[in-house]
């Protein structure tokens, strides 16, 4: 009886601390849903202090960092790329690890925190084209397109979009 009555209360402390973690858990992280690898709330930066970190990029470096920004615009195709506001009004094309998830395609001014590799590059006119095409654009604005362009560019890991 001793080992019964032992026994009954272990599973009830157990089952006290697993309600209690859960309870712990809910917050931040309720308010996100993800995609890709999981993204780490903690150790975030603004969109402002990313567009510091960009300034110091050079085409051929590169950076791991997670940050927190708004969806300017994203892929009406399939949701594989989105473009982040910055504070100085530069975006920053967003693409995804291995091709591996996407996104849904109506989250544009949805903020969102990445984890991944920050970069610079150059973008073809062919490219700038393609992707003017997948945001949408009008034939005018994608054949106004004629000259390669410098890119701030982040493949991410992983992806919380805010619901």
């Amino acid at each position: 009886m001793k080992n019964f009555n032992l026994l009954l209360l272990l599973s009830s402390l157990m089952i006290n601390f697993s309600a209690f973690g859960q309870e712990k858990n809910t917050g931040k992280e309720d308010i996100y849903f993800s995609v890709g690898e999981e993204v780490e709330l903690k150790n975030l930066l603004s969109a402002y202090q990313m567009q510091e970190r960009y300034e110091d990029l050079e085409i051929g470096d590169t950076l791991n960092v997670s940050f927190r920004g708004e969806v300017a615009s994203v892929c009406k195709a399939k949701g594989c790329w989105i473009k982040i506001a910055l504070e100085d009004g530069r975006e920053v094309m967003v693409k995804f690890k291995d091709y591996g998830f996407f996104v849904p395609k109506d989250i544009e001014n949805s903020e969102v925190v990445m984890a991944g590799k920050a970069y610079v590059t150059e973008m073809s006119v062919e490219d700038q084209r393609h992707y003017a095409e997948d945001a949408g654009k009008s034939s005018e604005e994608i054949h106004a397109i004629t000259a390669p362009e410098i890119t701030l560019s982040f493949l991410a890991n992983g992806v919380k979009i805010k619901k």
